[in-house]
């Protein structure tokens, strides 16, 4: 066996010896038994988890093993360590279930552009909120949602705020047609005791009846009065609300991170952060078409091969001559051109 090079032969210098290498076992722990939680938040590192078998909620942190962004709102975890739930003690997220639905979306700005993220796992529901003014409705939002929510398994419900500045009726004969709910908000003025707006009674019960004992998802852009609705629905969450910008028509970020609120008439709510932006670059063209169900019916007519876009000579979508169709083919092709960018109306 050859001498180890140092780099020099004074006796005097001590090398500490190199790290032996131990072989690697083919053997995984079993987690199959372990508790489960859910994730119901996620702040700097820590995992807050609800331990599904006793209510106990914990603080987690994420196994070495698990991936970077392995675990997301809503993941049904293996939890291991301190389960007890005390202060200043940790437990230990070891495993993540195979989910049942995951809303996915790809960041478009800054250094993260073109990173797919999970948002929410184990949905049933995406409640996708938009206002009919202040800010002004952006049908490419909606739309990618839409599709964001049937490539997700995710049935999607469609949530028009401030309906009392303006008439709802463009936006309801736009979706009309597709398999989703549709539920109508109007201001009831300003509460004068917590300064907080008061929301259309009617609206309120009708998503209590549609989230009752399912696990949703609101999303939708800042200002458009999620964390309103939020409030409404769950007193105790006192969200914070903001106003509309005058000179931009945007809202400002009032929720910084996915929380998960426990409704009072059973279920779970999860409201996101506000959104500028929802890249679907994780989405393929056939997938993005899934998100039209209404113009899937009608591209099932073109020729084999047909790709839909602009440039197809003999596209069905060309010889569509309802109004309402053509905003909603326009609306595709603009996807399909530019999924992996910015696009918003």
């Amino acid at each position: 066996m050859s001498r180890r090079d140092i780099g020099t032969d004074d006796y005097r210098v001590r090398v500490r010896p190199g790290k032996g290498s131990r072989p690697r076992t083919k053997i995984r722990p079993d987690y199959s038994q372990k508790p489960r939680g859910q994730v119901y938040r996620i702040d700097r590192g820590r995992y807050h988890v609800r331990i599904l078998e006793t209510q106990i909620e914990v603080v987690a942190v994420k196994a070495r093993e698990l991936p970077h962004r392995s675990v997301a709102i809503g993941d049904i975890c293996a939890m291991t360590g301190d389960l007890s739930g005390r202060k200043d003690t940790l437990a230990r997220i070891a495993a993540v279930d195979p989910r049942s639905s995951q809303l996915r979306r790809t960041s478009e700005e800054g250094e993260a552009s073109g990173t797919e993220r999970v948002m929410v796992a184990n949905a049933s529901q995406l409640f996708i909120v938009t206002a009919v003014a202040q800010p002004e409705p952006r049908f490419g939002m909606i739309d990618r949602c839409l599709v964001a929510a049937y490539d997700g398994k995710m049935h999607p419900i469609l949530v028009l705020t401030k309906c009392d500045l303006a008439d709802p009726q463009p936006l309801i004969d736009q979706y009309s047609m597709l398999d989703l709910d549709l539920v109508t908000s109007y201001s009831g003025g300003i509460d004068t005791k917590s300064g907080m707006e008061i929301l259309d009674p009617r609206a309120i019960a009708n998503v209590q009846s549609l989230a009752a004992d399912k696990t949703s998802v609101l999303v939708g852009h800042s200002g458009v009065g999620k964390s309103t609705l939020i409030n409404a629905l769950i007193p105790a969450a006192q969200r914070l609300t903001g106003a509309v910008n005058e000179v931009t028509g945007r809202g400002r970020h009032t929720s910084t991170s996915a929380v998960a609120f426990d409704l009072p008439g059973g279920g779970i709510m999860i409201d996101t952060p506000g959104v500028r932006t929802f890249g679907l670059a994780h989405v393929g063209p056939e997938q993005l078409l899934q998100g039209f169900p209404d113009l899937a019916q009608i591209a099932s007519s073109c020729p084999r091969g047909c790709t839909h876009a602009q440039v197809e000579s003999e596209c069905v979508f060309d010889l569509c001559t309802d109004s309402r169709i053509l905003l909603r083919v326009s609306s595709f092709r603009r996807l399909l051109a530019v999924a992996s960018k910015a696009d918003w109306e």
